[in-house]
């Protein structure tokens, strides 16, 4: 990947910009006038350390962002976070021309790496790469959207522009329940007519997401008749809880495995003659005897699936294997509220064009749509059903997020704002 990376950048550095009008130009001079200070916030905020259940890290991240926005002319506020447990989300409102289009800016503040992380520091481990705590996912793509709008503001092409920004405080870790967590967002969405989200998708710039799968919690619980071992399979005694679980597990297995964009993985199951769950803290224990019928299992999971409908439908498929017993046996399948699926429409294909061009137009390349097996849930997915048009990913380039070894590759800093810049100045003359 890095290899790439070093090849893309260098075609850039190539490029005579012969498609951009002279406002581009001077939009892109901007750009890259202000990138060192851009440098300067990113190296800032990695340092931060902002795990999303260290509240008081989210809000100090929130707080530097809130004062450049405000230094912008937007309108700022701080969402508390207390009624879904968690510190809350940073909203940033911009009201220029009543027909020019409205467009949501989606950022987060959090990161995977609490304060008992050993990953707390940035480092330079090359001229080019940056090794740091939430540079990928994705502060780089928050400094990204902050300074795509600075360089806009400087020559004079954010007055007119709607835009509405969110950073949440629990991409990371949702609070609950998702009605509460998500308001600031979905409220967003329902006034915006295009979401883009500044996260860092696959870590290529050749790369953008115009679907998500949507990510949901189930759970399974079986029940069986304890008795003695040796009178298992017996009318009255039957087959237990854990020949039901296993039922229906390899019945999962079977049937639905195979359907595009599907997926679904049983996490954790616990079973015995007594068990204990800890839902909170996704633990628990069991006790059971070799020589005892299991009296319960509990099994907990997740589904993914690319559209509302394959969702629904693998849903009551799941549901009729649950309902087909073996003897003596009862089985429950209960899902939870989660991440919605964003479905490839025709719209965010047109998103995605106007992208790719752009960056052709920057020397950069096409730009093409990430499989959808190779993109994870994200806050943009909660917009999909309100506005017309979404793309995600077009934040900073990098690797190994979620991990101690995250890095951003730190040429992409100026190259994806500059790309955000020309983005936001050129749908202004979306829907004319």
């Amino acid at each position: 990947m890095k290899h790439l990376l070093t090849i893309f950048f260098t075609l850039i550095n190539l490029n005579l910009f012969a498609q951009l009008s002279p406002t581009e130009s001077k939009i892109l001079t901007n750009v890259e006038s202000n990138n060192a200070e851009a440098l300067d916030l990113l190296i800032k905020l990695v340092n931060i350390n902002s795990g999303t259940m260290n509240f008081e890290g989210v809000q100090k991240v929130g707080t530097e962002l809130r004062a450049e926005f405000d230094a912008l002319g937007f309108e700022t506020s701080w969402e508390d976070g207390a009624e879904f447990n968690r510190a809350g989300h940073l909203v940033a409102k911009h009201f220029g021309n009543n027909d020019a289009p409205k467009i949501l800016l989606i950022g987060h503040l959090d990161t995977v790496f609490e304060k008992d992380s050993p990953f707390q520091n940035s480092e330079m481990i090359d001229k080019n790469t940056m090794k740091a705590p939430g540079i990928a996912d994705m502060k780089g793509g928050d400094v990204i959207m902050l300074y795509a709008l600075k360089a806009l503001k400087e020559s004079g092409q954010l007055d007119n522009m709607n835009i509405w920004a969110v950073f949440t405080g629990d991409e990371e870790y949702s609070g609950s329940p998702l009605t509460l967590s998500k308001k600031a967002l979905i409220d967003a969405a329902k006034w915006a007519d295009i979401a883009i989200g500044f996260e860092n998708g696959d870590g290529n710039p050749t790369t953008a997401n115009i679907s998500r799968r949507g990510s949901i919690k189930w759970e399974l619980k079986t029940e069986g008749n304890p008795a003695h071992s040796s009178q298992i399979f017996r009318e009255d005694v039957g087959a237990g809880a854990i020949f039901e679980a296993s039922r229906i597990l390899n019945a999962f297995y079977e049937e639905l495995r195979s359907e595009e964009f599907l997926t679904f993985n049983p996490g954790m199951i616990i079973g015995g003659t007594t068990i204990e769950h800890d839902e909170v803290n996704k633990s628990g224990t069991a006790f059971g005897k070799d020589n005892v019928v299991s009296k319960e299992v509990v099994v907990s999971g997740d589904l993914r699936g690319l559209s509302p409908e394959q969702v629904e439908r693998v849903k009551r498929k799941m549901q009729q294997i649950v309902s087909n017993n073996r003897p003596q046996t009862k089985a429950t399948l209960t899902f939870y509220p989660g991440y919605p699926p964003m479905a490839p429409t025709d719209g965010n294909r047109e998103l995605l064009s106007i992208y790719s061009e752009l960056s052709e137009d920057l020397g950069q390349g096409k730009v093409v749509a990430v499989n959808p097996l190779k993109a994870g849930a994200a806050d943009v997915s909660f917009t999909a059903d309100y506005v017309d048009m979404a793309i995600d990913a077009v934040g900073m380039s990098g690797a190994d997020d979620h991990t101690i070894n995250e890095t951003g590759y730190i040429p992409a800093l100026l190259s994806q704002t500059q790309r955000a810049a020309i983005l936001l100045y050129r749908l202004q003359d979306w829907g004319k």
